[in-house]
């Protein structure tokens, strides 16, 4: 007969308790359903773990090994599960992972906040890194995953979709369109701009609403962040065209916030090595990213909190 994990735990709580009712109050049974299981065990064995003397139930001699190889399994088994108890709470785990600016500023934060709740003990290693750093930093093996908010061809690096984000304007409280509710890239290409270079990746994506609508379009103001961006737009030296991840946090900062009445669509990415599958630690990061960017494009942007 091969004893059940079960079965071990009742004959070992007997032995602890000296009763068939310390052992109940033990494993939070009831009496009855230790007896079954006592009798059941003895009954297939063919042998009697247990006698009665002086109103408890001691080992029998032909038990004693029996009962030393049983405390030996709880050992194991109560390490076991305190390795499963260290492992849920990200004891000794090190999450190491990286972002592009515009993804990085709120978003992250966010779910990095979320991954401790779930692993209170995990260790994260976060680094904002530019499109050019994202390859060594995966290849070199410093970190398990990037945060893009575009793809490029690598055939070492898998890009698995993460969340669909939105374009917005942004302008200084005391613009002329501060005020405005919604407005149109046409409208947008009347003021001064400040931007990003559209040859960056990043650049392109701001620059794509006006290209899509064949409208010119001149940057008077170059910057190489988003965050650098929001900063020049605040002291109103012109409106932009960013991300709405970048400015998630932004609407009690001085600036206006208008959505824009254009498509202005784009796919953010997760970045990771091919030869490597993400740990559950990665995978649940993802995720958590993943509902906070949808949620905040979801209410926020539809909101046009501004």
């Amino acid at each position: 007969m091969m004893l059940t994990l079960r079965q071990i735990e009742v004959i070992r709580s007997i032995m602890v308790a000296g009763t068939i009712a310390g052992a109940a109050r033990l494993m939070n049974i009831a009496q009855p359903g230790i007896s079954r299981t006592m009798k059941h065990i003895e009954s297939s064995l063919g042998i009697k773990l247990f006698i009665r003397k002086a109103g408890r139930y001691v080992p029998t001699r032909e038990a004693q090994d029996i009962f030393a190889q049983l405390q030996e399994v709880h050992r194991k088994v109560e390490d076991l599960q305190f390795s499963i108890g260290q492992l849920e709470r990200g004891r000794d785990v090190e999450l190491a992972l990286g972002s592009v600016p515009s993804i990085a500023n709120v978003m992250v934060p966010h779910a990095v906040a979320a991954i401790r709740r779930r692993y209170p003990d995990i260790l994260v290693n976060f680094e904002i890194l530019k499109i050019e750093e994202a390859i060594d930093y995966l290849m070199l093996n410093k970190g398990e995953v990037v945060v893009m908010s575009y793809l490029f061809e690598h055939p070492s690096i898998t890009f698995e979709p993460l969340a669909k984000g939105k374009l917005v304007c942004i302008a200084a409280r005391d613009h002329p369109v501060a005020e405005k509710s919604i407005i149109s890239a046409r409208e947008i290409v009347k003021y001064p701009l400040i931007g990003i270079d559209p040859r960056d990746p990043y650049g392109a994506i701001m620059a794509g609403i006006f290209e899509r609508e064949n409208l010119d379009y001149n940057i008077s103001i170059r910057a190489r962040f988003g965050t650098t961006v929001c900063a020049l737009v605040k002291q109103n030296l012109g409106i932009a065209v960013i991300d709405a991840f970048t400015v998630a946090d932004m609407t009690d900062r001085g600036l206006a916030i208008i959505p824009i009445s254009d498509e202005t669509s784009f796919q953010t990415y997760v970045a990771y090595r091919a030869d490597a599958a993400l740990s559950s630690y990665a995978e649940a990061f993802v995720m958590m990213l993943r509902d906070a960017m949808e949620e905040y494009i979801r209410n926020g942007v539809a909101a046009g909190h501004s």
